[in-house]
């Protein structure tokens, strides 16, 4: 072989391996297209901000430019006894936004579901006044949101306050002080900091009764002096709901109330699910054990497999159509593996509702949902 062979030989060696990383470089993520129209998200939970798994980071910062506290932020976790806080998971996922570049956003400020467990009891047991309950809540409210002031982009103030027929949960909150909490929690936040951003977020977003009650309810605030700029489909997603024309009717109503839509909880059930079920309650639970209720414990089907990849595709190609008045999309896992719909509302299955499999790598439909941005 002679030098000028030899040469072209070294050289050729030596290129391989930077046209193979060029090559990875230029395949664009989520982030890279889908983030220069709205933010891109996923729920965050404690594991995956403490880094413990470096796939799961990788997947997380390829993919992702925000980040949502999952349950670090909660009521319960956050604020376990009247006067003590614990920062310690909170303060983690600020630390994760912080250190990749990431915009963070706070989950939630008051939601009846994962409340502190004394908020609305006094030490003998008993229901407090409504008095007390503002006080707790605005003490709560407002040392949260100071804690991380000009840390988080924006916080889901309130989180699941009206019924899928219109009317206000009959929570705790409701029972003792009324439907003006939603008002004095927006108040209080506002005045905990003024530039921080304010959210109202609830599921069944596209049912009629509920996307009425929640125009009513922007108009309101926003009449009172409150401060809201965006609200929360949560969108808890499944094969046959919601009706995508219901959906596009909400995402146009909200809009025309004067704020910016966000997809907050985004997610695809593959599973069948007990004829009881209804809407996204956590509080829902049946038992397990029945095959019929679990059919994928091997991987989708390829008829599921093709009614994933058509509903995912459907619905964003809704928010490629709206994308101006889009804020944030958020999907509410990193993984298939550490999904909450493996274990809601039946215990123990095996669920395929997000867009990273159990193995950390981005599905093949993904590259369809970038092409729509592109």
């Amino acid at each position: 072989m002679n030098k000028r062979i030899i040469s072209i030989a070294l050289a050729s060696l030596m290129l391989a391996p930077m046209v193979g990383v060029a090559q990875k470089k230029s395949q664009p993520t989520m982030k890279d297209v889908i983030g220069k129209h709205f933010l891109i998200g996923c729920a965050l939970n404690t594991w995956y901000a403490a880094e413990t798994n470096p796939k799961a980071t990788k997947a997380i910062t390829d993919n992702f430019n925000c980040v949502v506290a999952e349950n670090c932020m909660k009521g319960e976790i956050i604020h376990p006894e009247e006067d003590r806080y614990d920062w310690t998971s909170g303060d983690s996922l600020i630390t994760f936004a912080e250190k990749h570049n990431m915009t963070a956003i706070g989950h939630c400020l008051v939601w009846h579901s994962q409340a502190p467990k004394w908020m609305f009891t006094d030490k003998e047991g008993k229901t407090v006044s409504r008095e007390v309950l503002i006080d707790r809540m605005y003490h709560h409210i407002t040392t949260v949101v100071s804690h991380y002031k000009g840390k988080i982009k924006g916080w889901d103030v309130v989180n699941e306050a009206i019924e899928d027929d219109g009317s206000f949960r009959k929570s705790p909150y409701f029972k003792i002080i009324g439907p003006e909490f939603i008002e004095l929690a927006f108040k209080f936040a506002h005045a905990a900091d003024p530039d921080v951003e304010l959210y109202y977020n609830d599921y069944s977003m596209n049912k009629p009764g509920k996307r009425a009650a929640v125009v009513k309810l922007i108009k309101d605030l926003k009449a009172k002096g409150c401060r809201i700029d965006a609200v929360g489909m949560q969108s808890h997603n499944g094969f046959d709901y919601p009706d995508l024309t219901e959906y596009e009717q909400s995402i146009q109503a909200y809009i025309a109330a004067g704020v910016k839509v966000q997809f907050t909880e985004l997610d695809l059930n593959v599973l069948p699910q007990p004829w009881q079920f209804n809407g996204a309650g956590i509080e829902q639970h049946f038992a397990a054990g029945d095959p019929k209720m679990d059919p994928y414990t091997k991987g989708l089907s390829k008829k599921a497999q093709a009614k994933f990849n058509e509903r995912y595709l459907a619905f964003f190609k809704l928010y490629r159509k709206y994308a101006k008045d889009i804020e944030r999309v958020t999907l509410w896992g990193v993984d298939d593996g550490t999904s909450w719909l493996n274990d809601w509302p039946i215990n123990g299955r095996t669920n395929y509702g997000l867009l990273i499999d159990r193995n950390f790598k981005v599905k093949p439909v993904v590259k369809e949902i970038i092409k729509l941005f592109e």
